[in-house]
């Protein structure tokens, strides 16, 4: 199931996600989504906060350079989920463009990450695992787990540099808000109709637990 990614201006991309502490085909399932999503709006990586939900998940594709440093095609490409992963070790240093899928559109050179990342995470079964990630893909793997802690790109950028973006896209950021917003004010609409809906196809009123105590409101 393909998830609207939440913009600019939405105050979920703000937030530090939950550790996950249940391993269970839900989990998988949003996991399957969220690579889903990712691959409709042609991106390399996305963390469960931009499709709206507060756990520490992210999803990534890794992509082999050629030696001459162009993408290679297809063969080699490997999808990563990592679930409650935490960067161990850090060593050296690169800048490289940077970009968002919570922020379409819009990118910034030389932005500053660390060359080889080590990241411990767990897979969808609970299983502990350590991977190591070097140049482009440690990059991925950094902004990814930004996003589980309320980072975004721009705030790696110095006090001058952060402001200048802002102030380049200001137009750009200010119609992403709007459509944040406009996306919350629908999403609070259609909460109840859906909720209402619910109870009428299980022959119960809204609100209603499956025992038919009701629940607060």
């Amino acid at each position: 199931m393909i998830h609207p990614i939440r913009l600019f201006g939405d105050p979920v991309l703000r937030r530090r996600a939950d550790p996950v502490t249940v391993f269970d085909p839900e989990l998988a399932r949003l996991a399957a989504d969220m690579l889903e999503t990712m691959y409709a709006a042609e991106g390399v990586g996305l963390a469960a906060p931009q499709i709206g939900v507060l756990k520490r998940v992210f999803v990534a594709l890794e992509v082999p350079d050629t030696e001459d440093g162009a993408e290679a095609d297809g063969d080699g490409r490997r999808e990563h989920v990592m679930v409650n992963p935490v960067i161990t070790r850090r060593a050296g240093r690169q800048l490289g463009r940077d970009g968002c899928l919570s922020i379409p559109g819009l990118a910034v050179e030389d932005v500053p990450r660390d060359l080889v990342v080590h990241v411990d995470y767990q897979d969808l079964t609970g299983a502990h695992k350590t991977l190591v990630a070097e140049g482009y893909f440690a990059h991925v793997l950094q902004h990814e787990a930004d996003h589980l802690d309320g980072v975004l790109f721009f705030d790696h950028l110095t006090a001058a540099r952060r402001g200048a973006f802002l102030e380049e896209n200001r137009g750009e950021l200010a119609d992403m808000q709007r459509q944040a917003k406009a996306f919350l004010r629908d999403l609070r609409t259609r909460a109840p109709a859906d909720a209402r809906a619910g109870g009428e196809r299980a022959g119960k009123p809204p609100g209603t637990r499956p025992n038919g105590t009701r629940t607060r409101r």
